[in-house]
């Protein structure tokens, strides 16, 4: 099919867009999950070169000694130390320019081969405002943890992630239409999925966002203890469905969202709500007469939901070891990405 398709170099353009946003994710993942992201304390191209000489470094870790973070958390860090947080915090800003690069090229490029249909042409200036925006969210993200606190926030870090979902979304979605442009239609009675689709899809991104604060809630100025480090039991909160922690605060809405106890609880609880709509739509497709690529999408939904409870509950028990939890965000990307195809293959076609 993209053999023969008139857009396979904006296809091709596109689909490595998707996947530097995917890796621009996982190193993002890295980089907190070393507590390296508030290393780099400035905002310029200059990072485009990183420092090479000792003088260079010196003036980075001088400029990284009075951010709160030293401060009060790593007062006593070597330069030796220092080095590695820079390393992860400077990767994860190169990538996010050299995407900045790609989609800028590419887009003048086959601007001036006048291969940019009025449609499509809208649609990237869309990518680029999203794209434009994930950077300023980026560095409101890093500034949160340079005033007063030595931690990013963790609203702060929910909406940077879910930008960058916001931009893939967009990327995936327009390169599916290019992709897709003669592809067999869904059947009539497929489309009744499609308001269960949705709904899981809101469900999704809740979760997603709460596996963001469980990732980088903090309590207290040199806390290091966050809700994924806590109550490392499962099923059960340390011999309890519902840990006394949870309800500590006063206040529905402080318990859900300022209280370490209650954010782990929302987001192991709404693991088994995915699970349930998972296995909701698996039963309600079975029913029904798919085309190809719908099946395939809710095939990879069944497997995808599968290993990604398993690496939820393993990065639980194991306190969130690096390797699990790249591997537990790399799933819920899968799964993001893997419901925006079954949303393009159940959409709405004008007949």
């Amino acid at each position: 099919m993209l053999k023969s398709n008139p857009n396979k170099s904006i296809i091709l353009w596109l689909l490595s867009g998707c996947f530097l946003v995917y890796v621009m994710v996982v190193v993002g993942c890295l980089t907190r999950l070393t507590h390296s992201g508030l290393s780099i304390t400035d905002w310029n191209f200059s990072l485009f070169v990183p420092p090479l000489s000792d003088a260079a470094w010196q003036d980075r870790f001088a400029q990284y000694q009075t951010s709160p973070e030293f401060k009060l958390v790593n007062y006593d860090m070597i330069l030796e130390q220092f080095k590695p947080i820079f390393w992860w915090e400077y990767i994860h800003r190169t990538i996010g320019m050299f995407i900045g690069v790609v989609f800028a090229l590419g887009y003048f490029y086959f601007l001036i081969k006048k291969k940019l249909t009025p449609n499509l042409h809208k649609r990237l200036l869309i990518l680029v405002g999203v794209g434009a925006l994930q950077g300023v969210i980026g560095w409101w993200m890093v500034k949160s943890g340079l005033s007063k606190e030595p931690a990013v926030g963790h609203y702060e870090l929910a909406t940077h992630l879910m930008s960058a979902f916001m931009v893939f979304a967009f990327t995936f979605w327009f390169t599916l239409e290019l992709i897709n442009d003669q592809e067999e239609k869904p059947e009539v009675s497929t489309t009744k999925i499609r308001p269960l689709l949705l709904s899981f899809f809101v469900v999704l991104i809740l979760q997603i966002i709460y596996g963001a604060f469980t990732a980088g809630y903090t309590e207290g100025n040199s806390s290091k203890v966050r809700p994924g480090h806590m109550f490392n039991s499962w099923p059960k909160m340390d011999g309890k469905w519902v840990a006394d922690q949870v309800t500590m605060k006063e206040g529905f809405f402080a318990n859900i969202f300022e209280n370490p106890a209650g954010i782990q609880f929302v987001h192991r609880t709404m693991a088994f709500l995915v699970v349930a709509f998972v296995a909701f739509i698996w039963i309600k497709t079975n029913k029904m007469k798919l085309n190809k690529s719908q099946y395939r999408g809710v095939t990879f939904l069944i497997y995808g939901i599968t290993i990604q409870f398993m690496l939820g509950v393993y990065t639980l028990l194991y306190q969130v070891p690096i390797l699990l939890g790249t591997l537990h965000q790399t799933g819920a990307f899968f799964l993001f990405a893997t419901t925006i195809y079954l949303l393009f293959h159940f959409r709405k076609v004008k007949s």
